[in-house]
């Protein structure tokens, strides 16, 4: 089967893999869909994720199939169940599992980053980590259901009141999901800050507010001239020291700043304490997606949330080492790899 391999940095190679093998616990997905994350960008610039990827592992953890072969031991799916997967398998057995802080588990297995996962025609994974999805919804939006997941998570911590004024710094696909989080959320006006343009055009489409060019150095100033004189809630989408520091900036009193974005595992904050103290910030960060897989396919499938919108073009394997290393390209949108595409 055809597969990406990932060997080291901006070493990601198409080759043919062996088909995988199913313990009596495991579900043999025909992929169709596998989105390209920022996690797997990160992989491959050489850069970590949430856990070191071996070389020599197939990336993707965005994905979703049909059910080809069941183990003996299956019995909630059936072959030619239409799924999504949860990358995450927690041991179950360690102290951050038993006391309900399972994405802290010290022996979490990573499908797509510490073990093979998406980016291949065929991907086994364990029963647990596969949810069904009906018709309603395409393979391509069903692979979207682990980042909102992610994102389903940072909301959580975000202390989001009915009323609230957020702001979003970024309109790539997870900033386009937190604005449609926010907006269910009860939030009484959403500003996005984005440079490109056709970006702040569907974050509008999906409900913003007000959208803002932030290269103009003035967000503070614009966020005035609009009539916004308190931020509640910031929620940073990007993953860079300037753009934190940005919503530090902009962040109201008694504000929380949600660090979305990952950054480089060697990045250094450069911040003022005293303008925390004068706001009393409180500063959160989000890690994984600990139990809201189940919740983001619900949004996905009742229409509630429009992942459709943010996918910018679907490509075959074949053209996923481009993609990845042209950093111009990969910054245009939300690319869908389909396994099973010929080019």
């Amino acid at each position: 089967m055809k597969s990406a391999v990932f060997y080291g940095k901006e070493d990601l190679k198409i080759e043919n893999s062996d088909m995988p093998e199913i313990t009596p616990e495991d579900v043999l997905i025909r992929v169709h869909a596998c989105g390209i994350c920022g996690t797997d960008i990160h992989i491959f610039d050489g850069d970590e994720g949430a856990a070191a990827t071996p070389t020599g592992t197939i990336l993707g953890h965005e994905f979703a199939g049909e059910v080809v072969a069941i183990g003996d031991a299956v019995e909630e799916v059936k072959i030619g169940d239409r799924v999504c997967v949860d990358p995450n398998k927690l041991c179950g057995k360690c102290s951050f599992c038993r006391n309900g802080k399972g994405h802290f588990c010290t022996k979490m297995i990573g499908i797509g980053t510490t073990v093979n996962g998406g980016f291949s025609e065929y991907c086994s994974v364990p029963v647990s980590q596969v949810y069904k999805f009906s018709d309603n919804i395409t393979y391509a939006q069903a692979a979207m259901t682990e980042p909102v997941a992610c994102c389903l998570h940072g909301i959580d911590m975000c202390n989001l009141k009915h009323g609230d004024t957020v702001a979003i710094i970024g309109a790539g696909m997870i900033g386009l999901i937190m604005l449609q989080l926010v907006r269910l959320g009860g939030a009484k006006r959403i500003i996005v800050f984005e440079p490109i343009e056709e970006k702040r055009r569907i974050a509008e489409k999906l409900g913003a507010d007000l959208t803002i060019d932030p290269l103009n150095g003035q967000a503070n100033k614009m966020l005035i001239e609009n009539g916004v004189d308190q931020v509640d809630v910031v929620i940073e989408c990007v993953g860079r020291t300037d753009t934190i520091e940005m919503g530090i900036n902009i962040a109201g009193k008694g504000s929380t700043l949600m660090m979305f974005g990952l950054t480089k595992p060697d990045d250094v904050l450069g911040i003022k304490p005293f303008e925390i103290f004068k706001k009393e910030l409180v500063l959160k960060s989000s890690y994984i997606n600990p139990y809201t897989q189940e919740r983001a396919l619900g949004l996905i499938d009742s229409g509630k949330i429009d992942v459709q919108s943010m996918i910018y073009r679907t490509i075959s394997l074949n053209e996923l080492p481009k993609v990845l290393s042209d950093r111009k390209e990969r910054s245009k949108g939300k690319y869908i790899v389909d396994p099973q595409m010929n080019c």
